[in-house]
């Protein structure tokens, strides 16, 4: 997705361990008309697939998800990384490792929004090793629901969660693919999978 792309070489950061920082408009700040267009494009990528339902993980999954819903016409559930008193029996669950936070967090969604008559989308904001979209299907398979796509906003092609998630057999869409962050450059993968 050239727009994103764009937003990232403009307004993104790279920090030391591979990190791209992205606060401008994604993980800190948003801004609606990217994410407008990163809901659209989802949606036209998914919207054959019977989705029923998008889910992703708090927080910043949670703007590309909610534009993704509203083009699809369905709701959008997140999982949530802290228990709460209104949110504390009754979960699914899974544990996750954070790549840029370093640290393991349990997620959480309520027994009662998901069925086993639901077809998923999971949407989650970065794909570094994997870990955050295999929380969700794990906590999916435990709902006995179907993941019938997963959507990533900005994939980093270099570490091995792609690998992770294509072994699922799960269709993966990424809208923009890093291929390298070395000498703190950003180059993106073309559509045949070579630099650019």
């Amino acid at each position: 997705m050239k727009l994103l792309e764009d937003y990232i070489l403009e307004k993104g950061t790279v920090l030391e361990g591979d990190v791209l920082k992205v606060d401008a408009f994604l993980n800190h700040q948003i801004d609606p008309k990217l994410m407008r267009e990163i809901g659209g494009e989802f949606a036209e990528h998914f919207k054959g697939l019977g989705i029923t339902k998008i889910v992703t993980i708090e927080s910043s999954g949670i703007a590309p998800a909610v534009f993704a819903g509203l083009y699809l016409d369905v709701p959008v559930i997140f999982a949530r990384k802290k228990k709460s008193v209104t949110l504390k029996d009754h979960l699914y669950t899974a544990e996750v490792y954070s790549y840029t936070k370093k640290e393991t967090s349990s997620i959480s969604i309520s027994e009662s929004f998901l069925t086993s008559e639901d077809k998923l989308l999971i949407i989650d904001d970065f794909l570094a090793n994997g870990q955050a979209a295999l929380g969700l299907i794990e906590i999916a398979k435990s709902a006995k629901a179907t993941v019938s796509g997963i959507g990533i906003v900005i994939e980093k092609s270099f570490q091995k969660g792609r690998q992770l998630l294509d072994e699922t057999g799960i269709q993966v869409v990424s809208l923009a693919r890093i291929a390298s962050l070395e000498n703190q450059t950003i180059r993106f993968l073309d559509e045949e999978g070579a630099s650019c």
